[in-house]
Protein backbone atom coordinates (compact mmCIF):
# COMPACT_ATOMS: atom_id res chain seq x y z
CA UNK A 1 0.00 0.00 0.00
CA UNK A 2 0.90 3.50 -0.84
CA UNK A 3 0.28 6.83 1.02
CA UNK A 4 -0.22 10.00 -0.13
CA UNK A 5 -1.48 13.84 0.49
CA UNK A 6 -2.98 16.37 -2.11
CA UNK A 7 -4.16 19.72 -1.49
CA UNK A 8 -7.81 19.69 -2.85
CA UNK A 9 -10.22 22.53 -2.15
CA UNK A 10 -9.05 24.08 1.10
CA UNK A 11 -7.45 21.44 2.73
CA UNK A 12 -4.32 18.81 2.46
CA UNK A 13 -6.01 15.15 2.43
CA UNK A 14 -3.89 12.32 3.05
CA UNK A 15 -4.86 8.72 1.09
CA UNK A 16 -3.73 5.26 1.20
CA UNK A 17 -3.57 3.30 -2.25
CA UNK A 18 -3.49 -0.03 -3.29
CA UNK A 19 -3.68 -2.82 -5.81
CA UNK A 20 -4.44 -2.02 -9.53
CA UNK A 21 -7.15 -2.20 -11.89
CA UNK A 22 -9.81 -0.29 -12.25
CA UNK A 23 -10.21 2.91 -9.49
CA UNK A 24 -12.43 2.20 -6.13
CA UNK A 25 -12.66 5.56 -4.28
CA UNK A 26 -13.50 4.28 -0.57
CA UNK A 27 -15.09 6.85 1.57
CA UNK A 28 -15.58 6.18 5.29
CA UNK A 29 -18.13 7.14 7.94
CA UNK A 30 -18.70 9.60 10.68
CA UNK A 31 -15.89 9.11 13.47
CA UNK A 32 -13.73 7.00 11.17
CA UNK A 33 -10.72 7.16 9.07
CA UNK A 34 -9.11 5.43 5.60
CA UNK A 35 -7.88 2.80 7.60
CA UNK A 36 -11.40 1.16 8.39
CA UNK A 37 -10.58 0.46 4.72
CA UNK A 38 -7.94 -1.71 5.67
CA UNK A 39 -9.00 -5.29 4.91
CA UNK A 40 -10.88 -4.17 2.00
CA UNK A 41 -8.12 -2.48 0.25
CA UNK A 42 -5.54 -5.55 1.24
CA UNK A 43 -7.91 -8.14 -0.31
CA UNK A 44 -9.34 -6.24 -3.22
CA UNK A 45 -6.07 -6.26 -5.44
CA UNK A 46 -7.65 -6.81 -8.61
CA UNK A 47 -8.42 -2.83 -8.23
CA UNK A 48 -6.57 0.28 -7.72
CA UNK A 49 -8.54 1.70 -4.65
CA UNK A 50 -8.13 4.41 -2.63
CA UNK A 51 -9.33 5.48 0.36
CA UNK A 52 -8.67 8.84 1.92
CA UNK A 53 -9.74 10.21 5.17
CA UNK A 54 -12.68 12.68 5.24
CA UNK A 55 -12.28 16.22 6.03
CA UNK A 56 -11.13 16.91 9.84
CA UNK A 57 -10.49 12.88 10.30
CA UNK A 58 -7.91 11.23 10.52
CA UNK A 59 -4.90 13.01 8.92
CA UNK A 60 -6.36 15.74 6.67
CA UNK A 61 -6.82 18.83 7.62
CA UNK A 62 -10.02 20.89 8.41
CA UNK A 63 -9.78 23.79 6.58
CA UNK A 64 -12.65 26.12 6.43
CA UNK A 65 -15.36 23.46 7.57
CA UNK A 66 -18.86 24.85 6.83
CA UNK A 67 -20.80 21.78 7.91
CA UNK A 68 -22.58 20.54 4.81
CA UNK A 69 -22.83 17.80 2.67
CA UNK A 70 -22.21 19.77 -0.17
CA UNK A 71 -18.17 20.63 1.15
CA UNK A 72 -17.97 17.13 1.40
CA UNK A 73 -18.91 16.25 -1.76
CA UNK A 74 -16.94 18.93 -3.66
CA UNK A 75 -14.06 16.84 -1.42
CA UNK A 76 -14.75 14.28 -3.05
CA UNK A 77 -15.67 15.55 -6.18
CA UNK A 78 -11.71 17.46 -6.29
CA UNK A 79 -10.42 13.71 -5.28
CA UNK A 80 -11.47 11.98 -8.59
CA UNK A 81 -10.36 15.06 -10.09
CA UNK A 82 -6.70 15.20 -9.10
CA UNK A 83 -6.17 12.10 -7.68
CA UNK A 84 -8.09 8.27 -8.58
CA UNK A 85 -9.97 9.85 -11.96
CA UNK A 86 -13.05 8.58 -12.37
CA UNK A 87 -14.11 5.68 -10.59
CA UNK A 88 -16.49 3.96 -8.69
CA UNK A 89 -17.11 5.21 -5.25
CA UNK A 90 -17.97 3.05 -2.11
CA UNK A 91 -19.12 4.64 1.20
CA UNK A 92 -20.30 3.83 4.04
CA UNK A 93 -23.15 5.59 6.20
CA UNK A 94 -22.05 9.24 6.17
CA UNK A 95 -19.63 8.51 3.05
CA UNK A 96 -22.42 6.47 1.52
CA UNK A 97 -24.58 9.54 1.84
CA UNK A 98 -21.68 11.98 0.29
CA UNK A 99 -21.06 9.52 -3.05
CA UNK A 100 -24.31 9.50 -3.87
CA UNK A 101 -24.63 13.96 -3.75
CA UNK A 102 -21.19 13.27 -5.95
CA UNK A 103 -22.68 10.66 -8.21
CA UNK A 104 -25.99 12.98 -8.87
CA UNK A 105 -23.63 16.00 -9.36
CA UNK A 106 -20.79 14.34 -11.48
CA UNK A 107 -21.93 11.27 -13.10
CA UNK A 108 -18.91 11.82 -15.06
CA UNK A 109 -16.72 11.31 -12.28
CA UNK A 110 -18.38 8.92 -10.50
CA UNK A 111 -18.54 5.86 -12.43
CA UNK A 112 -20.79 3.70 -9.92
CA UNK A 113 -22.01 3.69 -6.58
CA UNK A 114 -21.96 0.87 -3.43
CA UNK A 115 -23.80 2.92 -0.55
CA UNK A 116 -23.35 0.60 2.68
CA UNK A 117 -25.91 1.49 5.42
CA UNK A 118 -26.56 4.85 4.20
CA UNK A 119 -29.85 7.22 4.74
CA UNK A 120 -30.32 10.07 2.43
CA UNK A 121 -32.49 11.72 4.71
CA UNK A 122 -32.78 11.79 8.98
CA UNK A 123 -35.88 11.76 11.36
CA UNK A 124 -35.83 14.46 13.79
CA UNK A 125 -34.66 12.23 16.76
CA UNK A 126 -31.55 11.44 14.10
CA UNK A 127 -30.71 14.98 13.55
CA UNK A 128 -30.89 15.90 17.45
CA UNK A 129 -28.86 12.78 17.99
CA UNK A 130 -26.02 14.52 15.57
CA UNK A 131 -26.59 17.77 17.19
CA UNK A 132 -25.97 16.92 20.28
CA UNK A 133 -23.03 14.86 19.07
CA UNK A 134 -21.15 17.94 17.38
CA UNK A 135 -21.72 19.82 20.34
CA UNK A 136 -19.94 17.17 22.31
CA UNK A 137 -17.21 16.69 20.07
CA UNK A 138 -16.86 20.79 20.36
CA UNK A 139 -16.81 20.66 24.03
CA UNK A 140 -14.26 17.94 23.71
CA UNK A 141 -16.66 15.60 25.80
CA UNK A 142 -16.82 12.68 23.37
CA UNK A 143 -15.18 9.41 24.09
CA UNK A 144 -18.01 8.17 26.15
CA UNK A 145 -20.45 9.12 23.73
CA UNK A 146 -18.29 7.21 20.66
CA UNK A 147 -18.21 4.07 23.54
CA UNK A 148 -22.01 4.28 23.71
CA UNK A 149 -22.50 4.74 19.81
CA UNK A 150 -19.61 1.90 19.24
CA UNK A 151 -21.39 -0.08 21.15
CA UNK A 152 -24.63 -0.01 19.26
CA UNK A 153 -23.09 -0.74 16.07
CA UNK A 154 -21.87 -3.89 16.61
CA UNK A 155 -23.14 -7.20 18.06
CA UNK A 156 -20.58 -9.76 16.77
CA UNK A 157 -19.29 -10.57 20.80
CA UNK A 158 -15.65 -11.10 19.42
CA UNK A 159 -15.15 -7.53 18.51
CA UNK A 160 -12.46 -5.74 20.87
CA UNK A 161 -14.70 -2.93 21.49
CA UNK A 162 -12.31 -0.88 23.47
CA UNK A 163 -9.63 -0.86 20.47
CA UNK A 164 -12.34 -0.10 17.86
CA UNK A 165 -13.06 3.23 20.13
CA UNK A 166 -9.65 4.00 20.79
CA UNK A 167 -9.44 3.96 16.96
CA UNK A 168 -12.16 6.07 16.68
CA UNK A 169 -10.86 8.46 19.09
CA UNK A 170 -7.75 8.99 17.54
CA UNK A 171 -9.27 9.07 14.60
CA UNK A 172 -11.35 12.01 15.34
CA UNK A 173 -8.51 14.32 16.44
CA UNK A 174 -9.84 16.91 18.10
CA UNK A 175 -13.28 16.76 17.41
CA UNK A 176 -13.92 19.10 15.21
CA UNK A 177 -13.83 17.45 12.19
CA UNK A 178 -16.31 15.50 14.11
CA UNK A 179 -18.35 17.95 14.47
CA UNK A 180 -18.71 19.21 10.90
CA UNK A 181 -19.75 15.68 9.87
CA UNK A 182 -22.41 15.26 12.08
CA UNK A 183 -23.70 19.22 11.54
CA UNK A 184 -23.70 17.98 7.69
CA UNK A 185 -25.92 14.75 8.49
CA UNK A 186 -28.00 16.46 10.99
CA UNK A 187 -28.47 18.67 8.05
CA UNK A 188 -30.40 16.03 6.02
CA UNK A 189 -33.25 16.74 7.85
CA UNK A 190 -34.11 20.17 6.79
CA UNK A 191 -32.73 19.19 3.16
CA UNK A 192 -32.93 15.60 2.33
CA UNK A 193 -30.55 14.20 -0.11
CA UNK A 194 -33.30 12.21 -1.43
CA UNK A 195 -34.75 14.73 -4.55
CA UNK A 196 -31.60 14.09 -6.17
CA UNK A 197 -31.09 10.75 -6.22
CA UNK A 198 -33.08 10.94 -9.60
CA UNK A 199 -30.52 11.72 -11.16
CA UNK A 200 -28.23 9.00 -10.36
CA UNK A 201 -28.57 7.20 -13.53
CA UNK A 202 -25.51 4.88 -12.48
CA UNK A 203 -25.61 1.57 -11.21
CA UNK A 204 -26.39 1.52 -7.33
CA UNK A 205 -25.62 -1.04 -4.88
CA UNK A 206 -27.03 -0.61 -1.69
CA UNK A 207 -26.24 -2.94 0.97
CA UNK A 208 -27.64 -3.00 4.55
CA UNK A 209 -27.01 -5.16 7.68
CA UNK A 210 -29.90 -7.17 9.34
CA UNK A 211 -29.17 -5.81 12.87
CA UNK A 212 -28.21 -2.69 12.10
CA UNK A 213 -30.07 -0.43 14.65
CA UNK A 214 -29.05 2.99 13.10
CA UNK A 215 -29.51 2.94 9.90
CA UNK A 216 -32.71 0.75 9.66
CA UNK A 217 -34.35 -1.03 6.28
CA UNK A 218 -36.17 1.50 6.08
CA UNK A 219 -33.49 3.67 5.04
CA UNK A 220 -32.41 1.35 2.62
CA UNK A 221 -36.29 1.21 1.52
CA UNK A 222 -36.14 5.11 0.69
CA UNK A 223 -32.49 5.01 -1.85
CA UNK A 224 -34.20 2.10 -3.65
CA UNK A 225 -37.10 4.10 -4.28
CA UNK A 226 -35.67 6.98 -5.47
CA UNK A 227 -32.89 5.59 -7.07
CA UNK A 228 -33.10 4.63 -11.55
CA UNK A 229 -30.83 1.84 -10.95
CA UNK A 230 -30.45 0.21 -7.57
CA UNK A 231 -29.99 -3.51 -6.12
CA UNK A 232 -30.23 -4.20 -2.77
CA UNK A 233 -27.78 -6.93 -0.58
CA UNK A 234 -27.74 -7.54 2.75
CA UNK A 235 -25.47 -8.99 5.37
CA UNK A 236 -27.26 -11.02 7.66
CA UNK A 237 -26.52 -11.20 11.53
CA UNK A 238 -24.53 -7.97 11.48
CA UNK A 239 -24.59 -4.41 13.28
CA UNK A 240 -23.65 -1.11 11.34
CA UNK A 241 -19.97 -1.50 11.37
CA UNK A 242 -20.10 -4.01 9.36
CA UNK A 243 -16.03 -3.32 8.49
CA UNK A 244 -15.94 -4.47 12.30
CA UNK A 245 -18.56 -6.98 12.94
CA UNK A 246 -18.55 -8.94 9.74
CA UNK A 247 -15.62 -7.84 7.80
CA UNK A 248 -15.41 -10.93 5.51
CA UNK A 249 -19.12 -10.55 4.52
CA UNK A 250 -18.51 -7.14 3.49
CA UNK A 251 -15.57 -7.63 1.81
CA UNK A 252 -17.31 -10.43 -0.16
CA UNK A 253 -20.46 -8.26 -0.98
CA UNK A 254 -18.19 -4.91 -1.94
CA UNK A 255 -16.26 -7.60 -4.38
CA UNK A 256 -19.87 -8.79 -5.80
CA UNK A 257 -21.25 -5.45 -6.21
CA UNK A 258 -17.69 -3.91 -8.35
CA UNK A 259 -17.47 -7.65 -9.99
CA UNK A 260 -20.90 -6.28 -11.94
CA UNK A 261 -19.98 -3.51 -13.23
Amino acid sequence: METGTAALNDIEVRYRAAGSGPAVVLVHGLGLDHTSWRRQQRELTEYRTFAYDVRGHGATTLGHADGTLRQLRDDLIAFLTEVSGPAVCVGFSLGGTVVLSAAAARPDLVTGVVAIATSSVVSRVAAEFFRRRADQARTGNLRDALREDTVAMVTNPAVDVDALVERRIAAVGDGRGFANAATAMAGLRADPLTPELANVRQPVTVIGAADDALCPRKAADILLEALPNAAYREIPACGHLMSADNPTALTEELRTALHRR
